[in-house]
């Protein structure tokens, strides 16, 4: 038989993850996996058991390949004809925060429970955060693997 775990024993932690230099789709596989809690060994998936995660610098993140300047986000408007296109490179001026956050969202599964996971990503320019108090833990996520990040030469 199946134990799932209940409300009362789920123990959210918190994570913070420097996105400096790190690939955009590698670190959104690891976050995403972390908010729906599938790296722990009580995993619901009917729960919300996952953890909080703080990504920082997030301005710095890269793409591998030419995917910076070429990878195309699509969004209709939903008017007939009003489908627009941006790339990384121009979200990356305005909103470089968006980037992370709909490649986490594609990765979750759709519906309320993946948007209240999602409400538990917090992602920031520069180094600094408003979450000190809850002291995250911080995960080297270069370290984990050399093809997590992309080193400067």
């Amino acid at each position: 038989m199946t134990n799932f775990i209940k409300k009362s024993e789920i123990k959210n932690n918190w994570i913070l993850i420097n996105a400096e230099n790190a690939i955009v789709g590698r670190l959104a596989a690891f976050i995403s996996k972390t908010l729906r809690g599938k790296n722990k060994n009580q995993y619901t998936p009917h729960m919300d058991g996952g953890d909080f995660v703080i990504v920082t610098n997030i301005e710095k993140i890269k793409f591998s390949g030419k995917k910076f300047n070429n990878k195309k986000y699509y969004r209709h408007t939903g008017y007939p004809g009003g489908i627009k296109s941006t790339t990384p490179y121009n979200l990356s001026k305005s909103k470089p925060e968006e980037i992370l956050k709909l490649a986490v969202k594609r990765m979750l599964p759709s519906g309320p429970l993946a948007k209240k996971q999602l409400s538990k990503l917090k992602i920031y320019k520069g180094s600094s955060h408003p979450h000190e108090t809850q002291n995250p833990k911080t995960i080297d996520f270069a370290k984990m693997n050399s093809k997590n990040y992309i080193s400067i030469s």
